[in-house]
């Protein structure tokens, strides 16, 4: 059951809109462009199919809200620890300045949101990284809430959802950033030993210390197809192994083909396969609650 899980294709569902559309000037933010295969589509309607383009299928980026919006039932999303807030250690220059244009810029207080909430009424804890508050890089306060988030499964005794976004560790906080890889897949370990169950759908990109952390760790490891998926990137490691590397290396398809997901799933389908692995646990009497 689990291996056709896994491995059958999924019936991809698309909406239509009109093609003679993208030959009539509009006003600005009524149509979008996808830089995939570069045809227009109705801004509306590409957000109404979850930001998935209708024609080949390319995930276009999503924040936290929206993520929030398309995966977790409506009215049941309550935020975690949004008073925690980044200081400066290491008093970088201009690094608090920047975290609060990014704070108005998103309306997040870090580059993690965290919450509690439901999926097709099943409980869980949820985390959702943004690529859009400083690239979704990862400092101290992004690894406490992800930690307090995992020990908040714990307390509650339901599953831990994990999107992962990140261009890695945080410059700025320098070893406390690094320091955040240790502390995070602690508190998953705790986790897995007291029968907690983690998910981890890895989006693009995930990448550098994240990747090399808690994004790895999961019960499951998912991925949104063409996510960019990786640690060092990939003229260093050419450079280092000097060697040229496949032209689909680091991409979740890649990662895949080689053992280091269990899925890519396609984010029309995400929330009722994720459903469907709660159930399966559920079932087979894998949780311990």
């Amino acid at each position: 059951m689990l291996k056709d899980f896994f491995t059958k294709p999924k019936k991809k569902k698309y909406a239509t809109i009109p093609s003679e559309a993208a030959k009539h000037d509009v006003p600005e933010g009524i149509m979008s462009k996808c830089p995939n295969c570069r045809k227009i589509l109705y801004s509306k309607e590409l957000q109404k199919n979850l930001k998935v383009c209708i024609h080949c299928g390319y995930h276009h980026q999503m924040n936290a809200y929206e993520r929030v919006e398309s995966f977790i039932d409506g009215g049941t999303f309550k935020e975690l620890d949004r008073n925690l807030q980044s200081k400066n250690p290491l008093n970088f220059p201009d690094y608090l300045e920047k975290i609060k244009k990014d704070q108005q810029k998103t309306n997040m207080t870090e580059a993690v949101l965290t919450g509690s909430g439901k999926v097709n009424n099943h409980e869980v804890i949820i985390t959702i990284m943004d690529s859009t508050f400083r690239m979704g890089s990862m400092g101290s306060v992004v690894g406490e809430k992800i930690t307090r988030a995992i020990e908040e499964a714990d307390k509650r005794k339901v599953p831990f959802i994990i999107f992962t976004a990140s261009g890695g560790a945080r410059m700025q906080e320098a070893i406390l950033s690094l320091m955040q890889m240790a502390k995070t897949s602690a508190a998953l370990k705790r986790f897995s030993d007291n029968g907690g169950l983690t998910i981890v759908v890895m989006t693009h990109p995930t990448t550098g210390g994240v990747s090399a952390s808690f994004a790895s760790l999961g019960d499951y490891n998912f991925a949104e197809p063409g996510a960019l998926i990786g640690f060092a990137g990939r003229r260093i490691i050419e450079q280092t192994v000097r060697e040229e590397l496949p032209e689909d290396f680091q991409t979740a398809e890649f990662l895949l083909k080689h053992g280091q997901l269990d899925a890519v799933i396609n984010r029309l389908e995400l929330k009722d396969r994720i459903t469907t692995v709660l159930e399966i646990h559920e079932q087979v009497g894998e949780l311990p609650w």
